[in-house]
């Protein structure tokens, strides 16, 4: 099993080396910064599986280097460490969708507990959207050589962005790499479609709205 790296950012760091050491007993690996910019470099530079993140911090915020962090790293759980349970601090937080919060002062344990909780829960989440995709990447693949209708081909689209979105969130590149092919496969038999039924769309009335049709069709009516 490969070791858990956390990121760990407060401004007094430095008071927290016994909870560090704690961790690193438990055989966890321990990355410290003491301001959030610092920390946002860390993470241009190097992965890591868990943030501990304060909330009150001078310069850039805690919820502020929490946005930041969700912009650039969606998925990575991070926990909110904050002095006081004020509502609208952690509504905001929240909303940045965290995994866990603590209120300080925190004990070694509680720390253990909530990266045991968020990173298992993390890993189950990550197991089962693998396990569905897995399940759908047959039916999507008999769907591609089923489907006859523009309709049908946008049912199809819409299928494989949904399943790219939840992929990304898991950050599974194996599984990743298996749907981008699976995209490739689906716009070149999309083409082939394309190309057979491009001719019947022009004064038929049927087929996909086009520049021809998008006045008499959208504009017009309203």
């Amino acid at each position: 099993m490969s070791t858990i790296t956390i990121l760990w950012v407060d401004d007094e760091i430095d008071m927290l080396k016994p909870h560090i050491l704690f961790l690193e007993e438990k055989k966890y690996r321990v990355v410290t910064c003491k301001s959030g910019q610092d920390a946002l470099e860390e993470l241009d530079d190097n992965q890591f599986d868990i943030v501990f993140l304060d909330e009150n911090m001078p310069g850039l915020s805690g919820l502020d280097t929490l946005n930041e962090i969700k912009n650039r790293k969606p998925a990575l759980p991070v926990v909110m460490i904050t002095r006081s349970e004020e509502e609208t601090i952690m509504e905001e937080a929240i909303g940045s969708k965290i995994a866990d919060y603590l209120i300080k002062p925190v004990n070694p344990n509680q720390i253990l507990l909530s990266l045991k909780k968020t990173l298992e829960h993390s890993r189950l989440i990550s197991e089962k959207t693998t396990s569905n995709y897995q399940q759908e990447f047959r039916k999507i693949s008999m769907d591609l050589s089923m489907v006859n209708t523009f309709e049908e081909w946008a049912d199809l689209y819409r299928k494989l962005i949904s399943w790219e979105l939840r992929l990304e969130e898991i950050e599974d590149s194996g599984m990743f790499e298996i749907l981008e092919s699976q995209k490739i496969e689906a716009n070149n038999q999309f083409g082939k479609f394309v190309d057979r039924h491009y001719p019947d769309w022009f004064g038929k009335g049927e087929g996909p709205v086009m520049s021809h049709t998008l006045f008499r069709e959208w504009v017009k009516p309203e």
